[in-house]
């Protein structure tokens, strides 16, 4: 059931849409380098589902990868299926899977707009056990 990362999301500080970088550097037990939510506790590197997404622009268009603020926008990977402790490796990392979906204390710029938003039941939130480049054309996989 491999999948592919299509984007490398990244913003300097929270609250901000990210944005797609291409590559990053996987921080271990940090997150990702130059990234506002890096070492973040247990949610180090958030992930989210192109296809979500694709569902959300049916409300609004404009919606790109990093539009929740996710850091790795992934394709073709079911990421519903996964459990906490679950291992990901993905390019030259491994993750792995610390929290499912979070509250949106704030309602984020979606929400606002929409009403809505995925973050808290679809967004994926991992740790970071081995670091290494990650970029956007990378699988994404069980380990």
């Amino acid at each position: 059931m491999s999948g592919k990362i299509i984007a490398v999301c990244s913003a300097p500080k929270k609250g901000m849409i990210k944005h797609d970088q291409r590559e990053g550097v996987l921080i271990e037990e940090s997150g990702l380098e130059g990234d506002a939510h890096a070492g973040f506790m247990h949610r180090q590197v958030s992930l989210i589902a192109m296809e979500d997404i694709r569902t959300m622009m049916a409300k609004l268009p404009n919606l790109v990868p990093g539009s929740f603020a996710e850091n790795l926008t992934t394709e073709g990977f079911d990421l519903g299926r996964l459990k906490i402790g679950d291992r990901l490796k993905v390019g030259e990392t491994l993750l792995e899977v610390s929290q499912i979906g979070k509250e949106c204390h704030s309602h984020c710029e979606v929400f606002k707009q929409s009403g809505e938003c995925i973050m808290p039941q679809k967004g994926i939130f991992t740790r970071v056990i081995k670091g290494g480049k990650v970029k956007a054309g990378d699988t994404i996989d069980f380990a």
